[in-house]
């Protein structure tokens, strides 16, 4: 993949944030309700309205408020939250990274189950424990991660208190990390408490979004394999005297992987967005909880910046699919 490919890439990209921001920015504002008068008092005036109009904005055109805004927006300001009174960007950034550790570990959790499961399956295809990896995907498909993470709370947090169910570390642990990036700074301080205290609160919400994710890989998986091993290349393999579990895990899973990685790079886009209520569930301090806050309030900047947020991550991850899927696929390199 050449640098013009994605230099190209980035630039499409402009328009359909821009788009983005045109959809949100006039659907907030015909939503009913009025964010400024959630701000007030009962026995505030009506000249205590029109200021606190005229603080944030709101008392120009419509027009008027896009064009300011987006001017903003470039510059890198996406306002002020109107109900928590900070800036949008450090609201975003500081709850940013506690989601994209929640989700990468739900994407690795889902990867090491599918990997599993598929090979599994294809390794004694026809006999028993493909009807049973077969039965669960399905099952666990069947249920959403929402019902998942309630059913984790039930289970593990009150009849079985084993995990906790809240949070993302224990408060009277004494790890102060200098980011947002609980997991990673853990493990290059060689804080073993700390890592270990962090995966007991992330591990049922990664469960919880993991699952689902893991049923869907599983099939796709599995009938990659499946045409993978009636490839010319793998009979080759097998004349070799190269044994069937050997084939599967260094011969067929690197081909079986191109359409695996391309599913799992549009679900990670989607498990940013789907940890909204995960992250309500497990009270967990990310953008999804942050964005069911702001939607209640009705703090219009805030909705604004989350939404931009999910687009341009949506947009990154599809650049880093393409380049992984080039990776995988040499014929897609060399075009």
């Amino acid at each position: 993949m050449s640098a013009n490919y994605i230099l190209r890439r980035l630039f499409w990209a402009i328009p359909t944030l821009i788009g983005v921001a045109i959809l949100v920015f006039v659907l907030v504002r015909v939503v009913p309700g009025d964010p400024i008068a959630m701000m007030l008092p009962p026995g505030a005036t009506a000249e205590d309205v029109g200021r606190l109009r005229a603080l944030y904005g709101l008392d120009a055109p419509i027009p008027k408020q896009f064009v300011a805004w987006m001017g903003d927006v470039l510059r890198g300001n996406f306002g002020t939250s109107i109900s928590l009174r900070e800036g949008v960007v450090r609201l975003v950034m500081s709850r940013l990274p506690a989601t994209l550790e929640l989700v990468i570990v739900a994407v690795a959790v889902a990867c090491a189950f599918a990997a599993l499961a598929a090979v599994g399956a294809v390794y004694f295809r026809g006999r028993w424990p493909e009807l049973v990896v077969d039965g669960l995907s399905g099952l666990v498909l069947a249920i959403p991660d929402f019902l998942w993470g309630l059913l984790f709370v039930l289970v593990l947090g009150v009849l079985l208190p084993v995990l906790p169910i809240s949070g993302r570390i224990d408060p009277t642990l004494d790890f102060n990390p200098a980011t947002g990036f609980y997991l990673a700074e853990a493990l290059l301080r060689l804080r073993w408490d700390a890592f270990a205290d962090l995966m007991k609160h992330i591990l049922l919400p990664a469960l919880a979004l993991a699952l689902p994710l893991a049923a869907a890989l599983t099939r796709v998986l599995k009938g990659s394999l499946i045409d993978a091993m009636n490839q010319d290349y793998v009979t080759l393999v097998r004349v070799k005297g190269y044994s069937r579990a050997r084939i599967l895990w260094r011969v067929a899973l690197r081909n079986a992987l191109i359409p695996t990685v391309t599913l799992t790079g549009v679900q990670f886009s989607f498990l940013i967005g789907g940890t909204v209520l995960i992250e309500y569930i497990f009270s967990y301090p990310g953008i999804g909880n942050l964005a069911i806050a702001a939607v209640n309030q009705r703090d219009l900047p805030l909705i604004q910046g989350l939404v931009l947020t999910f687009a341009v991550l949506f947009i990154l991850t599809n650049l880093l699919v393409d380049m992984a899927y080039s990776i995988l696929n040499p014929r897609v390199r060399q075009s």
